[in-house]
């Protein structure tokens, strides 16, 4: 059975609940770890609102955004206005159990240029496979980017003690195959943040950015 946390029901409820859910902005490791990469086609998984595939856009990646909440979806397709909405598609998909769909690229390589999943957590098992098919969409010489709370976080924030659901950038690494992949960020990043009660405290990112070998 489903876990209700991961269902479309789930989300569509929680993005309805509010105006907007998220800050709006780009994710910071996002925007550290992508500033140098020429742009190309990218995959952002998980969108949710929309800001990173946004961020994406506007820096001449052609971006296919997808979210298992279509509430998401049309929220952020109206935040990207006619400037950027011609190099978007936004696309419902449950990566936690379809893998996403490969492009044909032009110049021979199948597969996106980049692939982002920021914050896209799923008990250990689905999310291996969900992170494995999200690593075979990435075309040779492409990108991975991985970003998302660190295990050492359950001890900062109050929140349900499952540490099935967390992950160190070392656990990420060890899933790619060595000899397809060179791992430029292998890394656990501090942040500011703030606790449920408005308290100032030092959250922690798991950041971990491969290239696909040629």
């Amino acid at each position: 059975m489903t876990d209700p946390r991961f269902t479309a029901e789930f989300w569509d409820q929680r993005y309805a609940s509010a105006a907007r859910v998220w800050s709006g902005n780009p994710n910071a490791a996002l925007v550290e770890q992508a500033a140098a990469l020429p742009p190309g086609t990218a995959l952002d998984a998980g969108c949710g609102e929309g800001a990173d595939a946004l961020w994406l856009a506007g820096r001449g990646w052609r971006v296919t955004a997808i979210d298992v909440s279509a509430t998401a979806l049309r929220r952020a397709a109206a935040h990207a206005g006619p400037e950027l909405a011609g190099r978007l598609t936004w696309r419902r998909a449950d990566l936690m159990s379809e893998p996403p769909e490969v492009p044909d690229a032009e110049d021979g390589r199948p597969g996106y240029d980049l692939v982002v999943a920021a914050f896209m957590h799923f008990p250990s098992e689905p999310r291996r496979r969900a992170y494995a098919a999200l690593a075979s969409a990435v075309a040779p010489g492409g990108s991975l980017l991985i970003i998302g709370h660190h295990l050492s976080d359950l001890d900062v924030v109050p929140r349900p003690f499952e540490p099935d659901l967390f992950f160190t950038p070392d656990e990420l690494a060890g899933d790619l195959e060595p000899e397809a992949w060179t791992v430029h960020t292998c890394a656990t990043r501090p942040r500011a943040g703030t606790d449920p009660d408005g308290r100032r405290v030092t959250l922690h990112d798991t950041v971990l950015r491969a290239r696909r070998r040629d």
